[in-house]
């Protein structure tokens, strides 16, 4: 038996061809021995192998460089049995056969048709046959074997995962990492240098520096400052073959940015700050702005401003603006320039949040000076008093002074002062006042009863200059005399059931009076002072001001007489006292079970014409009757 036998092209490649031997129990042997031997003779250029000692199936394997345009023969299949006599074809299938790769049937030559590349596909199994061209039977069993594409550096190195973009703080210490690159190489990474990168910094030193192997860049450069420099662009390589001459590099772009670290304390530029504000300015007013500068953002640039001062805590405040971190200084008091007319003041700044890994604590405090200065204004008169309020009794005399109000102009200058009265708010005209002195007097007769207050505004206003007014209410209380005669309350219409006995109250009264007394009213009641006692009714005082008519006897009857007269005296608790008499007409009537006289007045009138009432109430019946009749 006769067995395959390969020969390899490119000795520029690959001198000699691996060659394996497949045994169909799975068992997988070198070329030892005979097979060995042939082998040596193979590579001896030998045309005749010795016959082998049994078949198997080979596997055999070939080698052709990507990128190659040019076709080429690449190795050779022949079998032993052929002897140069063209009676043997050779036959070539698998991947690419016909395509990529075609055989020589008559030599099994193998020669590429196009140009190969690996990073698309890195290697073809393909078969062979060697069939007698005669008998069209195999001269040997059909083989399998591998063409690999063999690796050029073809590719670029890519970088992944771009843009770079990494942040750190400043003053951070050499060696702090700041990102890594990564880049891929599409090249064999098993195949002598093509994919094997190197990094390196294209700009970017001497602050930073890249590990050549890792891709992780780090800090060269000690102290980098924030606020002298906020961002940096590194520029990294990385090329392939290890850096040699003859591969391929690509760059990326890393932006470092330096966050901030409380490394600046406050400072103010100024050392004076001066300030001026008019002595009418509003509480509330801002008299000006400080600014401390800080170096720094965010939360390590935030402070507090304080002032200091022997007056000035209560007369100003100093707020911190959070958008533009100023000091403003508010009005907290009135000003008045007449008392005092500077302020003299230290401010302070302190940073909110201190960092003692850069700065000591004094470091984080500055101060200036503030100077306010307070301007004169024309000011209106004022007041001596916010209000006034005075009391006088109601029986007082026109011309009665009921008091004075006063006023000054503040300003230097001291304009002279004229006082009246509003007449908006005295519409009785019942005060007057001196325009000199500002003395108030009555000028109408008053009446507590009419109006126990009276609000009077009464105006200041300067006679030169800007001829500025104030005003001011004065409140005046009217006190209360006895000047008013007590009257019962209401005008009562007693009347007395026949059959009333002795010692029945027959009508409640109570009393009324208009004045006011300190202590409330009491009245008295009583009856007209007589030579004899009433016989028929007494007045009894109930001492809580009011008081009952009472029978003094029961024999009351309609015949007898139909009403009474019954003078009542009530008295008030005056000094001096006043009393008043009402005669109240005390009707005798005919009473129902309950105590109820419906007819009082007519069943009286008619009894005392001496008409029956049944007699009254037919003539009423007549009248009403006639009246229909006529209309």
């Amino acid at each position: 038996m006769y067995g395959w036998t390969v020969k390899m092209g490119m000795p520029s490649v690959l001198a000699v061809a691996m060659v394996f031997f497949m045994i169909p129990g799975g068992v997988l042997s070198d070329m030892r021995g005979t097979q060995g031997l042939e082998a040596q003779q193979l590579a001896q250029g030998s045309t005749h192998l010795h016959r082998r000692l049994k078949r198997g199936w080979i596997w055999k394997q070939l080698f052709v460089p990507e990128e190659d345009p040019t076709p080429r023969v690449i190795g050779q299949l022949k079998s032993d049995s052929d002897q140069g006599e063209s009676s043997i074809k050779y036959i070539l299938s698998g991947e690419g056969a016909g395509d990529v790769f075609e055989i020589n049937e008559y030599t099994g030559e193998i020669r590429t048709l196009k140009k190969l590349d690996r990073e698309e596909k890195a290697f073809y199994v393909l078969q062979a046959q060697a069939i007698n061209r005669w008998s069209n039977e195999p001269e040997e069993p059909q083989s399998e074997f591998i063409i690999t594409v063999q690796d050029i550096n073809d590719n670029v190195p890519q970088f992944q995962n771009e843009p770079y973009v990494s942040s750190i703080p400043e003053m951070c210490p050499i060696g702090t990492t700041v990102a890594q690159v990564t880049a891929t190489d599409a090249d064999d990474p098993m195949f002598g240098n093509n994919a094997k990168l190197i990094y390196s910094i294209l700009q970017g030193e001497p602050y930073f520096s890249v590990e050549p192997k890792t891709g992780i860049i780090v800090t060269s450069w000690q102290n980098m400052d924030r606020e002298a420099r906020e961002q940096y662009q590194v520029v990294v390589q990385v090329k392939d073959m290890l850096g040699l001459s003859g591969g391929y590099s690509s760059s990326t772009t890393v932006t470092v940015s330096l966050t901030d670290v409380n490394d600046n304390g406050p400072t103010f530029q100024q050392h004076l700050y001066t300030f001026a504000v008019p002595e009418n300015a509003a509480i509330g007013t801002t008299v000006g702005r400080i600014m401390a500068e800080d170096g720094d953002t965010g939360i390590n640039a935030k402070m507090t401003y304080s002032l200091e001062g022997e007056l000035e805590e209560s007369t100003f405040i100093i707020k911190t603006d959070p958008v533009t971190q100023e000091g403003v200084i508010l009005l907290a008091k009135p000003l008045d320039f007449e008392v005092k007319r500077r302020f003299d003041m230290t401010a302070e700044a302190v940073n909110d949040h201190v960092d003692t890994r850069f700065l000591s604590l004094d470091d984080f405090t500055d101060r200036t000076t503030v100077k306010v200065i307070v301007k004169d204004e024309d000011e209106p008169p004022v007041f001596l008093s916010p209000v006034y309020e005075w009391k006088l009794p109601e029986n007082a005399a026109v011309g009665t002074v009921v008091g004075s109000v006063s006023a000054r102009d503040t300003d230097t200058v001291n304009n002279p002062i004229r006082y009246s009265v509003d007449k908006r708010s005295d519409t009785t005209k019942a005060f007057k006042i001196d325009p000199n002195n500002g003395t108030i007097t009555v000028a109408k007769s008053l009446d507590r009863e009419t109006a126990a207050w009276h609000n009077v505004t009464v105006e200041a206003k300067e006679t030169t200059q800007n001829h500025l007014s104030s005003s001011v209410v004065v409140f005046i209380k009217v006190l209360d005399i006895n000047d008013n005669v007590p009257r019962l309350a209401r005008d009562y219409q007693p009347y007395i059931c026949e059959g009333t006995q002795a010692g029945e109250l027959i009508q409640l009264l109570s009393a009324v009076d208009p004045d006011d007394p300190v202590e409330g009213h009491h009245f008295y009641f009583s009856m007209v002072p007589e030579k004899r006692i009433n016989p028929n009714f007494t007045i009894r005082d109930n001492q809580d001001n009011t008081a009952g008519i009472v029978a003094r006897r029961s024999t009351f009857t309609r015949k007898d007489r139909t009403q009474y007269l019954l003078p009542v005296v009530v008295a008030d608790s005056g000094s001096p006292a006043l009393s008043g008499t009402s005669t109240l007409t005390i009707s005798v009537c005919s009473c129902q079970p309950a105590g109820h006289c419906p007819t009082g007045g007519v069943e009286a009138l008619a009894l005392s014409m001496g008409v029956s009432l049944q007699t009254l109430l037919g003539i009423l019946f007549c009248l009403v009757t006639l009246t229909g009749l006529l209309s």
